[in-house]
């Protein structure tokens, strides 16, 4: 197999038929030999009728339909997992990245990169939806001290090498482009044009987003532990500054500082242990969900499976 195309499938029902007619013309024009990997992540507009329909209308398309909803990055290693190309494309299923692309993301990478990010120099989002982005992305950059550029996205494609590596990573809470950087092969970018969604609304909302950003950071940097022992022991020094003060001041000038500034030194000290509490059992809690060792997907049904075979 020359190129695998996986995408995770979540509502986008009614783009599905544009999908596959465009990404066929795009790929056919690099290969004959390639396979379109739809991977059904629990969809609720019932995606899997029209998976299975490419399925049997053409033996390219390999359908993957999970047990229930594991999450887009879960349902795109799984497609992974699956895949056979010596190179793999890894796009979204509401054609904002365009399959046209394809083509120049694979002729970049053949120039010598082993996995080459598709750029989204004009972001067809919200405002709010690209100020939350970048927001997150300036957090993410800091905690891991990696510079990671937020008009880049999954729209991706990469080399075999790239791909059996990533897959080998097994973590609970995945990024992908994050691990991709992290792995140091060769790469650069490519600046792509950026479509509006075909249909529908995403499945990330703002809530989904703060809970994968909280997921990322605390599961690939320490940091936060770290700048909580460093606010610890500011406060630490503060507190003792302010003691040796007060004595002071009640000894030379018998001047006493009252409750409420002793209810708010608690209530201050008392509220940064609670966080500091919280973050430690965020942790804790991470290890926790990995020391289970449980599959990070299961898979239901799997249709055109090529992997022990070859397209005739």
């Amino acid at each position: 197999m020359d190129i695998s195309v996986v995408i995770p499938v979540y509502g986008c029902r009614e783009a599905l038929p544009e999908l596959y007619r465009r990404l066929t013309e795009s790929v056919h024009k690099l290969t004959c030999e390639y396979e379109i990997i739809l991977v059904n992540d629990n969809c609720p507009q019932k995606s899997w009728e029209v998976i299975e329909q490419l399925c049997k209308k053409d033996p390219h398309v390999v359908g993957i339909e999970m047990s229930r909803n594991f999450g887009q990055l879960k349902a795109t290693l799984a497609g992974l997992d699956y895949s056979t190309g010596n190179w793999v494309v890894v796009m979204d299923c509401d054609l904002q990245d365009r399959p046209e692309e394809i083509i120049n993301l694979y002729n970049k990478a053949i120039e010598g990169y082993d996995f080459v990010i598709a750029r989204r120099a004009h972001r067809q989002d919200s405002r709010l939806k690209v100020f939350v982005s970048n927001l997150f992305y300036s957090v993410y950059s800091f905690a891991t001290d990696v510079k990671y550029d937020p008009a880049m996205c999954n729209f991706s494609i990469s080399s075999r090498k790239v791909i059996d590596n990533y897959c080998h990573m097994r973590e609970l809470h995945r990024g992908f482009i994050m691990y991709l950087l992290w792995m140091g092969f060769r790469w650069t970018t490519l600046n792509v044009d950026h479509n509006k969604r075909f249909s529908g609304q995403t499945g990330y909302n703002f809530r989904k987003r703060v809970h994968m950003a909280l997921e990322l950071l605390t599961s690939q940097s320490d940091k936060l532990l770290r700048i909580t022992v460093l606010i610890g022991m500011v406060i630490s020094l503060i507190s003792f500054l302010f003691v040796i003060i007060t004595m002071f001041r009640y000894f030379t000038m018998h001047i006493s500082m009252g409750y409420s500034s002793i209810i708010s030194m608690i209530s201050l000290m008392g509220g940064l242990s609670i966080m500091a509490i919280g973050i430690v059992g965020i942790y804790v809690g991470n290890i926790f969900m990995e020391v289970k060792h449980r599959p990070l997907y299961i898979v239901r049904t799997v249709l055109n499976d090529r992997r022990n075979e070859s397209y005739e």
